[in-house]
């Protein structure tokens, strides 16, 4: 079992201080991966704590640290331009000397897709070419011409360090959400469920890969889970038996006093047992 942490951009995770040392204690901890989340512009009024933005928070945690690989998850794909996208990705994963992955989702705040310019009918259209878009650009290909994206005669260099390019992932528990794991991902990223939740999951993605015929070059789905709370080492036993490959603790809901107490313990008790 591998273990990710999420939430270094949030809350008073904010101060750039705080986020390189918890950053340095969880990799050398021996966490796997750091992982943020993608919300750009979130109803008023919510108590939303203060958030950076996912790839420049990345950006800073490539810096910060040396071997643990970094996680965008999940990436609200359709407000993204996704050849800036692509480019940005991939700068990451060259300063970062190729730890990047990228967990990519649909969305479903409507303010925020509106703000961004895109209607909550045509968020599943849109995630579809965008992760078409990209990976024609990491191919080199040099024309695209799409219902929402169209370019010819141009192409992006350097090429990603991770070839063909950082492993996709695809979040959500929708149809839909499956259905673009089989046919697009490397992997796919669950959240909040407990074991017996993710392995009903589990059979669903499962039958979803069956029907789409999963392309061979994909190789088999690593399973990411987000649990509820912080697990202990029976509760990740449980995980692991039904499949999990990964699990990200969030930081959602642990006082901040509390936080580095958490990594070091999750150091101590869990990595390298299961």
């Amino acid at each position: 079992m591998k273990f990710g942490l999420y939430g270094l951009h949030r809350d008073r995770n904010v101060d750039p201080g705080l986020m390189a040392r918890r950053a340095g204690m969880a990799e050398e901890a021996g966490f796997e991966s750091l992982w943020v989340g993608d919300h750009i512009a979130l109803p008023a009024g919510e108590g939303n704590p203060p958030r950076l933005e996912a790839l420049i928070t990345l950006t800073y945690l490539a810096a910060m640290t040396s071997r643990v690989r970094l996680g965008v998850g999940l990436i609200v794909l359709p407000q993204r331009q996704p050849v800036l996208l692509a480019k940005q990705i991939t700068s990451l994963d060259v300063l970062s000397g190729g730890r990047l992955t990228v967990a990519v989702g649909a969305g479903y705040v409507e303010p925020e897709l509106h703000a961004m310019g895109v209607t909550l009918a045509e968020r599943g259209a849109r995630t579809e070419e965008y992760l078409t878009v990209m990976r024609a650009l990491w191919d080199a290909a040099p024309e695209f011409d799409g219902r929402f994206v169209s370019f010819s005669g141009v192409v992006q260099h350097p090429s990603p360090v991770q070839r063909p390019h950082p492993p996709i992932v695809v979040g959500g528990h929708s149809p839909a959400a499956y259905r673009r794991a089989a046919r697009h991902a490397h992997g796919w990223y669950g959240w909040g469920l407990d074991p017996d939740g993710t392995a009903e999951a589990l059979r669903t993605l499962a039958e979803a890969v069956r029907r789409e015929q999963r392309p061979v070059d994909l190789g088999e789905l690593e399973i990411t889970m987000t649990p509820p709370g912080v697990p202990d080492l029976d509760t990740v036993r449980r995980y692991a038996e039904v499949g999990v490959d990964r699990l990200i603790v969030d930081l959602e809901g642990i006082d901040d006093d509390a936080v580095d107490g958490v990594i070091t313990s999750i150091g101590e008790t869990l990595v390298d047992r299961v």
